[in-house]
């Protein structure tokens, strides 16, 4: 039998893993949407061919709810659904900081509820989701969102207590990045080079490192050694990094980073 599934709140992520699967094979009519303004509704009926509904309607006709709202707006969507959410019902959650108590308290008994962390690389095919099952999801279900988020990039299981650590390194990875970037670009125009061609050099260190660090098995400290050579450039830079405490300043931020998502989970939990 032929799953619906409904993706309520579409932003950015809920975009794009409703062109994912469509991409991926799952036909438009199999499909709804919901959007909170008419003119977003309008314009992604136009853009997929996919049918647009109220939320109430979604939790009515859907086998598989995937909610993308802001976790600030989930209550009051949960509020909205409830009386219309089956127990039969698999419900996606893609929201930070919440537990699947907190879905699985508000819905009826035995809801399965499988909680997920995309990050933004979902948005050009190259995300890594993190899949954590609730009190009454199966294997079955885990499978299913696997197979929904892996049209966007890497799926990963881990227990629901590591939700919060793999927030710090995979939810919020790309932002470091990018200011890791940011930081490089100023050095570079320190040193003497235009913006445009700092840019252009950093962006491609980077896409070229990520792909020898998933490609070549090797570990990160030997790919850093075949470029640092005695008494060379590299060995000066990162004997900086380390006086300057880089290194602790990364953990200590992944820290913070997890101690917010935990304190965003007891605040909804």
């Amino acid at each position: 039998m032929t799953q619906k599934v409904a993706v309520l709140g579409t932003g950015k992520i809920g975009e794009a893993l409703l062109s994912g699967m469509i991409r991926g094979g799952w036909s438009p009519s199999d499909l709804l949407v919901t959007a909170r303004r008419p003119e977003r509704a309008a314009q992604l009926r136009e853009k997929y061919g996919v049918e647009t509904v109220s939320n109430a309607e979604a939790a009515k006709a859907a086998d598989t709810l995937i909610l993308t709202v802001k976790p600030q707006d989930m209550g009051t969507l949960l509020d909205e659904l409830a009386p219309h959410v089956p127990a039969d019902r698999l419900v996606i959650s893609g929201a930070a900081g919440i537990p699947t108590s907190y879905f699985e308290e508000r819905l009826a008994a035995d809801t399965a509820v499988v909680r997920v962390m995309p990050n933004t690389p979902a948005l050009v095919d190259e995300g890594m989701s993190v899949i954590s099952a609730g009190t009454h999801a199966t294997d079955e279900h885990l499978a299913h969102a696997e197979e929904i988020f892996g049209r966007v990039g890497k799926t990963l299981r881990v227990p629901e207590s590591q939700q919060d650590a793999c927030t710090a390194l995979s939810g919020s990875g790309p932002a470091y990045f990018y200011f890791l970037v940011e930081a490089m670009t100023d050095a570079g125009i320190l040193l003497g080079l235009p913006r445009d061609k700092a840019h252009d050099l950093i962006v491609q260190a980077a896409i070229g490192a990520a792909v020898m660090l998933r490609d070549s098995g090797e570990h990160p400290v030997k790919l850093r050694e075949n470029v640092t050579s005695p008494a060379g450039t590299t060995i000066n830079a990162i004997r900086e990094l380390e006086n300057h405490g880089v290194r602790a300043a990364l953990i200590a931020a992944l820290e913070a980073a997890r101690d917010r998502s935990r304190e965003l989970a007891s605040g909804n939990g």
